[in-house]
């Protein structure tokens, strides 16, 4: 929206057919965000007819009197935030703000990097490519690696996208699975728009953390980790959930399911964990553990 404010601020008239070519989005999400600024009190003009399209009132200019101090420090550090997370064109929209503040950003006491050794100028391309699916509810295809080494081909409706943990998610309808998946944007390969329009909605309720509960059967698993790695376990697990034994090793208690994914991630931390319970996860990581020896 705010690249609508300034695309009206330099031209005299554009036509919502022109504003949708430049930010490459559908004429009704113009519209929608046009009735949005102008109940926030930006006075946005509507001409119909020959020489029609919109305008700012004459006289108005968007400069750093209408935001306070403590309001232009907020947008330029979320503004930031969002650059560190390699979102599209976070860092071009951070520099015209800051112009526009006259926000000097050398001088910045915080820098964050939410990126990833390695992290991949695909999964850059991929988000603006959702963007633009996610607005216009394009229909979209694409193969997926799941966390069970299991390779898919993936028919979706995508409705968010959100960033947790130091990675993107896409939170979409999975016509495969009939259901809303959350799904790893790191694994996504071969991603396509498609020309079919859906009309779903993220539920309100719709949360990307799982709520575990006993029923669910979810076995809780007591780990004994060497104190030689108390750094990464501290990382890895919330504190009430680690306890330090007598002997200095961390006893550490937690839901995980049995599944290749568990074991791949317990077998990370190799001879400095120990599974105590249950007696079955033992078996697999024992089982696991003689196959790797064989290949040696």
């Amino acid at each position: 929206m705010i690249q609508i404010v300034f695309l009206l601020l330099s031209h005299e008239n554009i036509t919502a057919k022109q504003l949708a070519g430049e930010l490459g989005v559908s004429t009704r999400t113009i519209y929608r965000d046009v009735n949005i600024l102008s109940i926030a009190g930006i006075p946005i003009l509507s001409r119909k007819g020959y020489r029609g399209g919109l305008s700012l009132l004459q006289g108005f200019s968007l400069d750093k009197s209408y935001f306070t101090q403590e309001e232009q420090k907020n947008i330029v550090q979320a503004l930031q935030i969002l650059k560190s997370s390699n979102y599209p064109d976070a860092e071009k929209a951070l520099n015209k703000v800051a112009g526009l503040f006259s926000h000097n950003l050398q001088s910045e006491w915080l820098e964050i990097d939410f990126s990833y050794w390695g992290s991949p100028e695909k999964e850059r391309n991929n988000i603006t490519v959702l963007e633009r699916a996610i607005i216009n509810k394009y229909v979209i295809t694409f193969t997926y690696f799941n966390s069970e080494l299991t390779v898919t081909d993936q028919i979706a409706e995508p409705l968010k996208l959100l960033f947790k943990s130091h990675a993107w998610y896409l939170v979409a309808y999975s016509k495969r699975r009939e259901a809303i998946r959350t799904f790893r944007m790191s694994r996504i390969r071969d991603l396509q728009i498609t020309d079919q329009i859906f009309d779903r909605e993220l539920p309100e309720d719709f949360s990307i953390t799982p709520v575990y509960k006993e029923e669910y059967n979810i076995p809780i698993f007591v780990l004994h980790f060497s104190e030689k790695i108390a750094y990464k376990v501290y990382d890895e697990f919330p504190e009430k959930n680690i306890k330090k034994l007598e002997d200095g090793k961390l006893e550490v208690t937690f839901r995980y399911q049995l599944s290749d994914w568990t074991f791949l991630y317990l077998l990370s931390f190799g001879e400095y964990v120990e599974i105590i319970e249950p007696a079955e996860a033992r078996e697999i990581l024992k089982e696991k553990a003689k196959k790797i020896c064989s290949m040696y």
